[in-house]
């Protein structure tokens, strides 16, 4: 019990309420401008968080996590133009309700799916993150590389264009990993004498450059572009036939969303596009859907910013990013000084106790700031790219500069600014090399450390069934997506 007091205690202090406000603020603004989103918000924002306490650092990142989520919904029923990716499900029905005259009737439905959505998963979060934590204590380097090896499989079924390009991008994301010097051996890799190279490449100048860089570079050949804008707004909570039209739909989609976000790599877009089918699938009314009708709206966020906090338990619990953003999150633990994983839960118990508060005080802030905020943030979209993106590339520059006081960071976030403009270009998402990035130390220094407990006889691995398990599901995980795609051909055919 004194964990879970001493927690919140941390979270409800007044400067971590004012952190957690500022993040909720900077999130949904972040996510109510199109070619914003929250991963760009927070590859910006680690660098000026050092100063800050890391339990402070982190509940801030988390509150903005949620608040972003939730603010792509914004453009996405004003403008059709969804502000983060998760929200690209909720314009298929918010837009055309906006264009009905309905667009506070909308806001307001996603606004209050959105909270009973990230509400239950923190439930979720709070229990589910302890436990798991409790069996993977036990386990050894082996169990450890064969869930690494899974959640990189995991990679194959994020949305994107194609399966083989994410799987590509994170084995890039890999390989980076492997920069610099070996902890084992002590033998230096692809450093070519530059002495910056020998610590390897920090994720930070990399992270900037991938989300806010690459996306400059990108929204720099829409500059012109003009949207429709609906610019009437006064926002309406539900009304209770609405209520009883979106409640099942709610609870169904804040399950899945939980679940998808538990799973290693998933995230918020995966499961707002599954939380609109199967809210399609149950609805008597399929045939409206695309039209514009409320559990079009309530499906898809429910279920986004439910993985949110599903998302936080494989990230918190085992060290394995749940999604894109989190692996941003679990590169400020790195970096402000934690060890993530079971041992987390063990030695800091009440951090975690810290970000359930602060995420559920963000998903009470945001709703109260969706409705009040509405017409500024139709206002805010407003802000030409021609201003915008050159703040966003001052920014980076500082933030990459600032976190080691080195140019050296600097060129690496523009080298990786133009590598993830070209990666986007032909299909490749930034998401599955940053997981790379992040999971691929783990990957290589547990298989070192199992090499040598083994005396570097591999074949001893699967003598533990966990191990088999990971490695079977790492099979299925990377076949699923063409066995997927077969069975659509097939329909079709048929």
């Amino acid at each position: 019990m004194e964990p879970v007091i001493e927690g919140l205690g941390l979270a409800f202090s007044l400067n971590n309420i004012a952190l957690v406000m500022m993040g909720v603020l900077i999130g949904v603004v972040v996510g109510a401008l199109p070619g914003l989103s929250s991963p760009l918000a927070i590859a910006l924002l680690l660098p000026f968080t050092i100063t800050l306490e890391p339990v402070s650092a982190i509940c801030m990142m988390a509150a903005l996590y949620c608040a972003g989520t939730f603010g792509g919904s914004i453009t996405a029923i004003l403008i059709n133009a969804p502000g983060a990716p998760p929200a690209v499900a909720t314009a298929f029905d918010g837009f055309p309700m906006a264009q009905k005259g309905e667009a506070g009737r909308a806001l307001g439905i996603a606004a209050f799916s959105s909270v009973i959505g990230g509400l239950l998963s923190l439930v979720v979060f709070i229990v589910a993150t302890p436990l798991l934590a409790k069996v993977a204590v036990s386990f050894r380097p082996q169990e450890y590389f064969a869930l690494t090896v899974f959640a990189l499989s995991m990679l194959a079924s994020i949305s994107g264009r194609s399966s083989l390009r994410n799987l590509i991008a994170g084995g890039i994301g890999v390989f980076i990993a492997t920069i610099g010097t070996h902890l084992s051996t002590g033998i230096e890799r692809f450093t070519f004498d530059i002495p910056e190279l020998t610590e390897g490449i920090e994720f930070v100048p990399v992270l900037i450059g991938l989300f806010a860089v690459s996306e400059m570079l990108q929204q720099s050949q829409a500059a012109d572009k003009v949207l429709e804008r609906i610019k009437s707004v006064v926002v309406k909570l539900p009304s209770r036939a609405d209520l009883r039209l979106i409640l099942p739909t709610i609870l169904r989609s804040s399950g899945i969303g939980t679940f998808i976000g538990i799973l290693p790599a998933e995230g918020s877009t995966v499961a707002a596009i599954m939380g609109y089918n199967e809210a399609k699938r149950w609805s008597k009314r399929k045939h409206l859907f695309g039209t514009g009708i409320p559990e079009g709206i309530a499906g898809p966020e429910a279920a986004n910013n439910a993985a949110t906090g599903g998302a936080m338990v494989p990230t918190l619990a085992l060290g394995i990013p749940g999604s894109g953003t989190t692996a941003l999150i679990l590169a400020a633990l790195i970096t402000h000084g934690f060890r993530p994983g079971p041992y987390l839960i063990q030695e800091t118990p009440h951090f975690v106790y810290a970000i359930f508060g602060a995420m559920a005080v963000a998903n009470i802030a945001f709703l109260a700031i969706g409705l009040l905020g509405a017409k500024v943030f139709a206002r805010i979209t407003l802000i030409p790219r021609t201003f915008l993106w050159p703040m966003v590339f001052g920014f980076s520059m500082i933030g990459a500069y600032s976190l080691s006081a080195s140019f050296f960071d600097v060129w690496v976030m523009l080298v990786a600014g133009i590598v993830g403009f070209i990666m986007r270009r032909h299909g490749f998402g930034a998401a599955p090399l940053v997981m790379g990035l992040i999971l691929g130390k783990m990957l290589e220094e547990t298989l070192s450390q199992s090499m040598v407990l083994m005396d570097h006889q591999w074949w001893h691995m699967f003598h533990s069934p966990i191990v088999c398990l990971f490695f079977g599901l790492a099979v299925l995980s990377l076949g699923w997506p063409a066995v997927s795609a077969w069975r659509t051909n097939r329909k079709a055919k048929a």
